[in-house]
């Protein structure tokens, strides 16, 4: 059903008087009003079952070089409303279906003075609420220079809130839960080092932000649809607790350049007082336009292995010599160096890999450090720095592909920047040909370091417009893109579905610099998932990387069993295998749920969910039907009690079972498991053991008759 309904008052919970107009969720759980304040400021505040989430809150945007800013001085003058119901099928997802149903109402503002105008315009879901500033064309706004945008999330009081700092070039922090009152003490101590960071404030914090109210409630915040727009991140003000829009600069300190007509980005507002159904959410995704790309027949969801875990860990390196103190491209001869006999993107290597992916069922393998210029790729500032076209003596392009290609395997190609987005943009046509002229249908994108062209930032309007660029270039060419290092996803995989994945957080690789916290995974679903699947890299089995490299004492911190549940609880498309062959043969009962599950899904049940804490999904495997279920746990130990009453009536199912052993626990015994077996129907139910940065995972597959 699909029915888009314009009219001036429309019966669906609206009313307007001189400055206040109000707006209800289909529902009727939530209510919205917009209202002037007596300076003609633009404020809303929004109501869940009858209580407040957001305390009026002030709208606006601040111009740089402007006599007036558009901020206030404004009157109504004109109202629309709407709704819209229809249901819409992903390219690839967690469902097979997407509804998408909200009420919607547009305000008219014109500003005294300058008789320029601008909409804002409200969608309220049952979920939530998204809102946007829209510039029409008009004679008195044309081209304008964003100061600051000045969006207030004005919250009810000091609430839980798990949270990175605020950072204009990494996300990839750890989360700390904290009082919105204890940020400001915390700041300091929640960044870790990174090769290339900006924070901005003592009381600054990304999105999305997860919170949580005494009261029990789940609240959301952040955006959706971020095109030609900086990042935004919020800065609090922990006297009134009032959130407040902070963008990404460039270098020269401006936040956005415009030009009417346009529009900004959905800021939203997720609320529930049942966290599973903030996970559940499709928001974000609504949110964003359909599918520009007409034949999604060419993007697949893929799980792959790769030659990445072993260089991250230090045991191989993606340079191949150690003989260049410095490399020129086109002048470094790489045929006459001496190799270091550490490189992993060689030819018996990566060999190795796809007989694996091949005897093992995956769909392709992922090379790092194939490309000559890895010896001086980082911290020089450096513009020439790869071509993405020049490999190593010891890497076989073309045989490699014959090679994959005879074990019906694909290469997935890695594109490392290093921040140099100009020269990726000059060679970016002719990489994505040598990439279809290879067989490489996907590519794993970088941006490490500062970004060294304009001074800038990871997530400024310059940068942000560079990854889109990326991802529809690539679209050209029917290539998929797995984004490292870019901006965090705001549901735009929904307009390009070959965007397949990101990274845009503190992945898998963190367990080799030093570890992460035990309870990381149970707050990425809440916070990083919230705009789209990560890539993540999962499926470590080996904790104690001292075994991989001597010189790494780092651990994973997490069990085994916790490892195989994230393919569940991890939502992605796109699913690594990231640990190495060696390591996974040693665990061929444990491996086989890996080879198992599926990546692309025609439902997800959320069944236990606590921000932090734990995380219980069940999935539904779109081509073969089977069902599995991850559970995820964080710091202390908790028995997960689930219901299979998703499963269909009247049929049988057996259920294997890969879960923590009674010792288990991610630093002292992460490797302790067990598997077993039980039949099981829509009427059972299960109790299992969670151990610290634990959890299980479960296989479930119908009894034939």
């Amino acid at each position: 059903m699909k029915q888009f309904l314009f009219t001036a008052l429309l019966w669906l919970a609206f009313f307007n008087t001189a400055n206040a107009q109000q707006l209800k969720s289909p529902n009727g759980k939530f209510v919205m009003a917009f209202s002037l304040q007596n300076d003609g400021t633009p404020s809303y505040s929004l109501n869940y079952k009858g209580k407040a989430v957001v305390k009026p809150s002030k709208l606006g945007i601040e111009l740089k070089d402007d006599k007036k800013s558009l901020l206030n001085d404004f009157t109504v003058i004109d109202t629309k409303t709407a709704t819209f119901d229809e249901n819409w099928k992903p390219v690839w997802g967690e469902v097979a279906s997407i509804r998408n149903h909200y009420n919607e109402l547009a305000v008219t503002l014109n500003q005294k003075g300058t008789d320029r105008q601008i909409v804002i315009r409200f969608r309220l879901f049952d979920d939530g609420l998204g809102f946007r500033y829209e510039f029409p064309s008009q004679k008195n706004l044309t081209y304008f220079v964003i100061k600051e945008e000045r969006t207030q999330f004005a919250m009810t009081g000091d609430h839980t809130a798990f949270w990175i700092p605020g950072d204009y070039d990494t996300q990839e922090y750890d989360y700390t839960t904290s009082k919105l009152s204890e940020i400001r003490g915390l700041s300091e101590k929640a960044k870790t080092a990174n090769v290339s960071q900006t924070s901005f404030s003592t009381t600054g914090v990304q999105t999305s932000l997860m919170l949580k109210t005494n009261d029990g409630i789940y609240i959301n915040l952040h955006e959706a649809a971020l095109i030609n727009y900086s990042c935004m991140h919020l800065n609090l003000d922990d006297k009134n607790m009032i959130f407040e829009s902070w963008l990404t600069p460039d270098a020269k300190g401006d936040k956005g350049y415009m030009q009417a007509p346009s529009h900004s980005p959905w800021r939203t507002i997720i609320v529930s007082d049942d966290a599973r159904e903030i996970l559940a959410s499709k928001m974000t995704l609504n949110l964003n336009d359909p599918s520009k790309i007409e034949d999604t027949s060419w993007i697949k969801p893929v799980k792959y292995v790769g030659v990445w875990w072993e260089m991250i860990t230090g045991k191989s390196s993606w340079a191949y010599t150690d003989e260049f103190p410095t490399v020129q491209l086109g002048v470094s001869d790489f045929a006459k160096a001496k190799p270091n006999g550490k490189h992993g993107a060689n030819n018996a290597n990566v060999k190795k890999y796809i007989d694996f992916a091949a005897k093992n069922g995956f769909d392709a393998v992922l090379v790092e450090g194939w490309n000559e210029g890895w010896e001086d790729w980082f911290g020089h500032s450096k513009d020439y720095v790869f071509d993405f076209l020049t490999p190593y003596p010891d890497f076989d392009v073309k045989g490699l592909h014959e090679y994959a290609k005879s074990k019906g395997i694909k290469m997935i190609m890695h594109h490392e920047t290093s921040g140099s987005v100009r020269n990726y943009e000059r060679h970016l046509d002719k990489a994505y040909q040598f990439m279809k002229d290879n067989g490489y249908d996907a590519v794993k994108s970088g941006y490490v370091g500062s970004i060294i062209e304009n001074g800038g930032n990871h997530y400024n309007q310059f940068m942000n417009n560079h990854y889109q660029y990326a991802i529809e270039k690539a679209a050209d060419y029917k290539i998929m893109v797995n984004a490292h290092e870019a901006v965090r996803p705001t549901g735009i995989c929904r307009t390009y579905p070959n965007l397949i994945g990101n990274e845009a957080a503190r992945g898998t690789e963190y367990q080799s610099f030093g570890g992460s916290k035990p309870n990381h995974v149970t707050v990425l679903p809440f916070t990083r998932l919230v705009g789209g699947p990560m890539d993540y890299t999962p499926g470590i089995f080996e904790m104690d990387l001292s075994k991989m490299n001597k010189d790494n004492n780092s651990h994973v911190n997490s069990t085994l069993a916790n490892q195989l549940a994230l393919y569940v609880t991890m939502y992605s498309p796109l699913q690594m295998a990231a640990d190495t062959p060696e390591n996974y043969d040693r665990f061929p009962d444990a491996f086989q749920f890996i080879k198992d599950v599926a990546v692309d899904w025609s439902d997800s049940k959320y069944l236990e969910a606590e921000p932090g804490q734990y995380v219980t999904v069940a999935r539904k495997a779109k081509v073969t039907n089977k069902w599995f279920i991850g559970n995820v746990n964080g710091d202390n130990s908790r028995t997960s009690t689930i219901k299979f009453d998703f499963l269909d009536k009247e049929k049988k199912y057996i259920a294997t079972i890969y879960a923590d052993a009674k010792d288990a626990h991610y630093k002292t015994n992460p490797q302790a498991y067990t598997i077993r077996k039980m039949t099981v129907t829509n009427k059972s139910k299960l109790a299992q053991l969670s151990a610290p940065g634990g959890g299980y995972a479960i296989s479930i597959v119908e009894i034939k008759k």
